[in-house]
């Protein structure tokens, strides 16, 4: 059976933790699925379409990670792109209770999806796209925390404001 992962996220921006987890996964698994949600009920920066181009930008050069736009349920997106783990990042413990929540809901939904959680580099646990998008929003550098293709985004969408 291929190994597949499922890493789901909103990616709004993605950020250099992402990317992490992501060239990590890569080398663990035959195909990793980067699957970006529409995120109903939060108001994103970039529309679905342009977080997903962004993500494909930055793993261009990972030849096993396909990149998706998806809305509806993950356990259905799993199934439809045959994914037999799902895997979630945590930063901090904090992120843990969430996580095992929704771990614990997906294998009810879903029992053939594993759930796998990996930590980001250490230079990378504190960062998220919460705190980079208001970082950008406010003028401040944002380099160290993203892509070279991200900065560009984030500098050209709040060049407007």
């Amino acid at each position: 059976m291929a190994k597949i992962v499922l890493y789901p996220g909103t990616f709004d921006p993605i950020t250099n933790g992402h990317l992490d987890l992501i060239e990590r996964a890569s080398r663990l698994f035959d195909k990793v699925i980067v699957a970006v949600a529409r995120s109903r009920g939060k108001n994103p920066l970039f529309t679905v379409e342009q977080r997903v181009e962004l993500v494909e930008l930055v793993v261009e050069n990972i030849p096993n990670v396909e990149v998706c736009g998806f809305s509806g349920l993950l356990v259905d997106l799993a199934k439809q792109k045959k994914a037999n783990v799902m895997l979630r990042g945590l930063r901090a413990v904090s992120d843990f209770e969430y996580e095992f929540q929704l771990a614990n809901m997906n294998r009810r939904l879903a029992p053939e999806l594993e759930s796998l959680f990996l930590t980001p580099a250490e230079q990378f646990s504190f960062i998220s796209s919460t705190l980079v998008r208001e970082i950008a929003a406010l003028g401040g550098n944002v380099n160290e925390f993203v892509p070279a293709q991200v900065q560009s985004a984030l500098e050209e969408r709040f060049k407007a404001d």
